[in-house]
């Protein structure tokens, strides 16, 4: 039997899914006791090269209200050439293509190294993946430049049968006809007005009485319907010479801005737009909106600050104390629009670079909900946001793009279990059923979610619950089932259907509770629990919810720790349990709870990429990575605390979002003083070398790109790395130690030593 640890990585790697319990407790009653919900971590398009898609459908079950998909966990009658589900129990005849089927030869899907397989829909029309730029063009003179270099280099990189569109605004919102040879024309609309769905499209012309009997008639043949389109939406093999000079040839924004105002943005409405083109002409097909703004909205539905610049953007003061007047209904516009895209299976990308606040709190929901991308930078000219753009046109080793549309999950469990809940870029599809539980974690109440944007990395978080009681728990031996259903448009334009199913044994926690504790993954644990977190931190008050999590923290060490009643020095936790204290410590202090220094909407941005990344990205950012480079030996990782800041050595530190090297004093003077030109200090100049060599690695890889800080001892910068370290030495205990390593660091935070003292005093109460 290989370790729990070797188990949870073979299963990560060929399932995508961490499950926060690896042995499942067998009764409601012992599940709350447990105190981390059952829960997993699903990576549904995880890349798997060994992975070859089969080029069939799947067998589903025959019970209407059960359809489970042919898997290794059912039992199979080869003789009598029949399975039964392992879900419902129906005993299904296999279609009559299944007639060779026996022991020694079966089918891909009743292996048990299948238990993640993907199959291709031959069925259906195909139609192509739709890209629709919205280009802000009041922008600064080399800003708007640079936005439109890197548009013209992103046509080049497209497929070549995609269907691109333009839409610019500033004061006035243009729609770009593409077809035109020789002569740009568009259609322009007032920024102030909001128009609905059936308005732009009959405006567009979109809707004309000679193209709705056809559309309406055959929908299915795909020749005709790029036709309906044409204008405004060309395939790029066509246009890519017309576009490029269209784009180099926008203007910023001509209407005059007066001293002292915003210029006129009309964001909302552009968007609004966008919906509507797509909305009447590609409905349920792979699309994608992406927006390109470099300020906030300042006028029509949706703006999120009047156009005075002496009234500031809202901050979190303002928020708190009801003073930020247009952001409810702000909000409530970009919400509504989401929910529209959602529903037609397309996503919305937000490309926000500006060095003030651009109105992401506002419009979070848009990408959030539809599985977009979100991306924040101080302008469009930095290597930051081209090399982000430029990897979302990213090829796997099959050449094909990293991106998949329109996808719908459906999760499937045995009686035991019922669904509560997923936290993640998706919306509910409310579909109710059995497996659905009355208590919601997260986005709950259905069996069912849409994703609209899907890449290899995306993580949704499901949370489940025991429905058994306790005077009825489940036999030993008995396994728990759930199914996860992934159905997608794959970006060469196939329909797939991917289908993971796994299985965990039952144990009784009274008499078999080492085993359950022993199945623990504490890394999944710490960031499902983070996830429940960071989802209650949209709605409720910042110390509700540190309340929340750390007295969950103290339930689950009164549960699973070793010690004597009112005796903190005898608490111990186990090998499986003893990381997690410090993720919540670190949690805690993350810029997912905690608003202090950040603005509204960088908040907004460092809780969309926590609610989708996988789960190493996820601790990452929870409790970053620190790399130590010294001439006593190869880099180490060491621990992020303050006392590994030492004046010989250097630091990586890997927060996902920044990658900050820093430079001990000793060796910032060195460098001043220019000993690694020096052909004497060789190993000195490979030693300053090292760490950027390292970076250089991650933020090849990093998708968004990471802020980059090379700072030193006492540099502005340097702030970076102060904030994330544990501060076991402060200006408060500075004296009390007698020898001074590391460095002190201006807080009031209480430091982990201080943490976990308290931790354990309160877990060995009787009181608490």
């Amino acid at each position: 039997m290989a370790t729990y640890l070797e188990f949870i990585q073979q299963n990560e790697e060929r399932d995508g899914v961490r499950f926060s319990w690896n042995v499942w407790p067998s009764s409601r009653l012992e599940a709350t006791r447990m105190v981390v919900p059952l829960a997993c971590l699903l990576t549904p398009l995880k890349e798997r090269p060994d992975l070859p898609p089969v080029q069939y459908e799947p067998v589903l079950c025959s019970r209407p209200t059960c359809k489970a998909i042919l898997n290794p966990l059912c039992q199979v009658d080869y003789r009598a050439k029949l399975w039964a589900c392992n879900f419902c129990f129906q005993r299904n005849q296999f279609p009559p293509a299944y007639t060779g089927i026996s022991e020694v030869n079966q089918p891909a899907e009743l292996m048990p190294q299948f238990s993640t397989i993907e199959y291709v829909v031959q069925r259906g029309a195909r139609s192509p993946l739709i890209f629709l730029y919205v280009v802000d063009t009041c922008l600064e003179e080399d800003d708007l430049q640079a936005l439109k270099e890197s548009l013209q280099m992103s046509l080049s990189l497209l497929p070549p049968d995609s269907l691109v569109g333009l839409i610019t605004f500033g004061r006035m919102v243009q729609v770009h006809e593409l077809s035109c040879e020789g002569i740009s024309k568009s259609y322009v609309f007032r920024g102030t007005k909001d128009l609905t769905a059936k308005q732009i499209q009959e405006m567009l012309g979109l809707t004309k009485s000679a193209m709705m009997p056809m559309q309406q008639a055959r929908p299915a043949q795909p020749q005709e319907q790029p036709f309906v389109s044409s204008r405004f939406l060309q395939p790029v093999h066509k246009i890519d010479m017309n576009l490029t000079d269209l784009l180099g040839e926008l203007q910023r924004d001509p209407w005059p801005v007066t001293q002292g105002k915003r210029p006129l943005r009309s964001t909302g409405v552009a968007l609004s737009i966008a919906v509507g083109l797509l909305e009447g002409t590609f409905p349920n097909t792979g699309a994608r909106i992406m927006l390109f703004t470099g300020g906030p909205p300042t006028q029509g539905p949706g703006m999120v600050v009047g156009d005075e610049l002496k009234t500031p953007i809202r901050s979190w003061h303002d928020i708190e104390k009801d003073n930020a007047r247009f952001m409810k209904k702000a909000t409530k516009h970009y919400e509504m629009l989401a929910n529209r895209t959602a529903t037609n299976g397309h996503c919305i990308d937000i490309y926000a670079c500006a060095l003030d606040q651009t109105g992401l709190l506002e419009m979070k929901c848009c990408p959030n909900l539809t599985g977009g991308h979100m991306v924040m930078g101080d302008s469009f000219n930095t290597s930051l946001f081209k090399q982000t753009f430029q990897r979302i046109f990213s090829k796997d080793f099959n050449g094909d793009f990293r991106m998949a549309f329109g996808a719908t999950l459906e999760v499937k469990t045995s009686r035991e279990l019922k669904i509560a809940g997923a936290i993640g870029p998706c919306v509910s599809l409310n579909v109710k059923g059995p497996c659905v539980s009355e208590n919601e974690l997260g986005v709950g109440g259905t069996s069912q979610w849409k994703i609209c944007g899907l890449d290899p990395t995306s993580t949704l978080g499901i949370y489940f619950e025991v429905v058994n009681q306790h005077n009825a728990p489940i036999p030993q031996g008995g396994r728990g089932a759930i199914q996860f259903v992934t159905q997608y448009q794959h970006s060469s334009t196939q329909k797939r259907i991917r289908v993971t199913t796994i299985a965990r044994n039952w144990a009784d926690a009274q008499s078999q509770l080492r085993h359950i504790e022993a199945a623990f993954d504490q890394e999944a644990a710490a960031v499902l629990m983070a996830r429940l977190g960071v989802f209650r931190a949209e709605s409720e008050e910042g110390p509700d919810v540190l309340r929340w999590l750390d007295r969950q923290l103290i339930r689950l060490c009164q549960k699973f720790g070793q010690y004597n009643k009112e005796d903190p020095t005898s608490f111990r936790l186990s090998d499986s349990f003893s990381l997690y204290p410090q993720f919540m410590f670190h949690l805690r202090r993350s810029p997912f709870l905690q608003v202090f220094n950040n603005s509204p909407d960088e908040s907004s941005y460092y809780r969309h990429h926590f609610a989708r990344q996988d789960l190493t990205q996820s601790l990452i950012m929870i409790q970053p990575i620190l790399y130590s480079y010294s001439f006593h030996g190869p880099p180490e990782p060491v621990l992020l605390d303050s006392s590994s800041i030492l004046a010989d050595r250097i630091l990586l530190m890997d927060t996902f979002f920044q990658i900050v090297i820093y430079l001990g004093e000793t060796i910032a003077q060195w460098r001043k003083a220019g000993y690694q030109d020096m052909p004497e200090y060789e190993n000195f100049k490979h030693l300053l070398q090292a760490p950027l060599d390292d970076a250089q690695e991650i933020l090849q890889a990093r998708f968004p790109m990471p802020r980059y800080v090379n700072t030193e001892h006492g540099g502005s910068q340097a702030r970076f790395l102060l904030s994330k370290v544990n501060p076991s030495q402060t200006h408060n205990n500075l004296y009390a130690w007698g020898q001074e390593t590391g460095a002190p660091i201006l807080t009031d935070d209480v430091s982990l030593q201080v943490f976990m003292d308290h931790l354990k005093k309160l877990a060995v109460s009787s009181a608490s």
